[in-house]
């Protein structure tokens, strides 16, 4: 059994400036004795602090980071072929789940306490809007799916571990540079134990809705494969 990805698998860290520390301060999110910590990348964030710190204006709705084990990751840029692929998987889950599930497109999902990834696809549990918990937990979620390009090592390495530990059931992993999508499921410890590659031609079932088939030339962009 390997161990989860540490974070110098991650992507680079968001800094933080003296002036960014002096309002994580007034905001009361650190002390001021953590102001250091901080600027060295050496103070871990919860969930909780993530957020406040867009509620306060310190980080914004549209800036690329997630919060993995407590470090603020800058996310990749988001291509044309990204942007079609999800835009494409968020039509076909809407029209094919119909009222069995909700679709969340690139908002966060808390693993734990200090790990709140934003997947490009969420598929969770739906209730009613005054039953609807904030934030999702991992036991409401059906199937995440990663749209990587650019990202394709972090998805399928440090995110895909972490997505494991937390009991995920299932991530689709769609690979745009070699145009298939790898499906994993049977999560262990901090990984899958089975996976199954799907190709152009193929249709893919999520396993919580095994009436749905989703034809994988119907969210896979023509992008050109290049060596990873």
């Amino acid at each position: 059994m390997t161990t989860t990805k540490t974070i110098t698998d991650l992507p680079p860290m968001r800094p933080f400036t003296p002036q960014e520390c002096r309002a994580l301060t007034a905001a009361g999110i650190i002390a001021p004795g953590e102001q250091a910590a901080v600027l060295t990348g050496a103070r871990p964030f919860t969930a909780d602090e993530f957020q406040d710190m867009e509620k306060f204006g310190i980080l914004h709705e549209d800036d690329r980071l997630e919060l993995i084990d407590g470090m603020i990751v800058i996310m990749s840029p988001i291509g044309d072929p990204h942007e079609i692929g999800t835009d494409w998987l968020n039509r076909l889950l809407n029209r094919r789940l119909g009222d069995n599930a909700m679709v969340r497109v690139q908002g966060a999902v808390r693993l734990n306490l200090h790990t709140a990834p934003q997947p490009d696809i969420i598929v969770y549990r739906m209730r009613p809007i005054t039953q609807t918990p904030t934030p999702i937990p991992p036991s409401d979620v059906y199937l995440i799916i990663e749209v990587a390009n650019t990202s394709l090592r972090y998805d399928r390495g440090p995110k895909l571990a972490r997505y494991a530990a937390a009991g995920i059931p299932e991530v689709w992993i769609a690979n745009l540079r070699n145009r298939q999508v790898a499906a994993h499921t049977d999560p262990v410890g901090d990984q899958y134990t089975t996976t199954r590659i799907y190709h152009p031609g193929q249709t893919i079932t999520p396993q919580a809705f095994p009436d749905i088939a989703l034809p994988i030339n119907d969210f896979m962009p023509p992008t050109p494969g290049f060596d990873l």
